[in-house]
């Protein structure tokens, strides 16, 4: 009986700690990483891409444009749990080819909408920067505006 009461209080104490889970660290995309919903090559697409790392997956989720990455977070991933979102940093990416080390956390970010500017789909995109002045001036250049993580989840692009 001892023992059972011991194991109950085990459980106890485990059942009220909260267990950190480690958030991984942006990949980089390889050659075999592919748009979720497009299926294709994400090298075959310009302008910046995303990726979502899924609770109880090992591959990462790759998407074309930051338009998909949030289309998939506001749809599937409604219902998933997300570990960590990334998108690349349009102040610091190339608009052809985002280069290696410019992913930031989307959910820190700060989002470019309703621009002129087209992402990989040839559709207007939801266009990710961590420096809030340089999403004020890529606005001044291609209209939109400048909204956070949460304001591109309640509307609809």
């Amino acid at each position: 009986m001892k023992g059972f009461l011991w194991i109950l209080a085990l459980l106890a104490l485990t059942a009220c700690g909260k267990v950190e889970e480690k958030i991984p660290a942006p990949l980089e995309p390889t050659a075999a990483a592919k748009g979720f919903y497009c299926g294709m090559a994400l090298t075959e697409h310009s302008g910046p891409k995303g990726q979502l790392h899924v609770a109880g997956e090992k591959e990462v989720l790759w998407f074309s444009s930051v338009r998909d990455a949030f289309a998939y977070l506001k749809n599937e991933g409604a219902t998933r749990r997300i570990v960590a979102f990334y998108v690349n940093d349009m102040g610091r990416a190339n608009w052809d080819h985002p280069q290696p080390g410019t992913w930031i956390p989307g959910r820190e970010a700060r989002y470019l909408v309703a621009s002129d500017k087209n992402g990989g789909m040839g559709v207007p995109e939801i266009i990710p920067f961590a420096d809030p002045a340089t999403a004020q001036e890529w606005q001044s250049k291609h209209g939109g505006r400048v909204v956070s993580h949460d304001e591109v989840m309640r509307e609809n692009h």
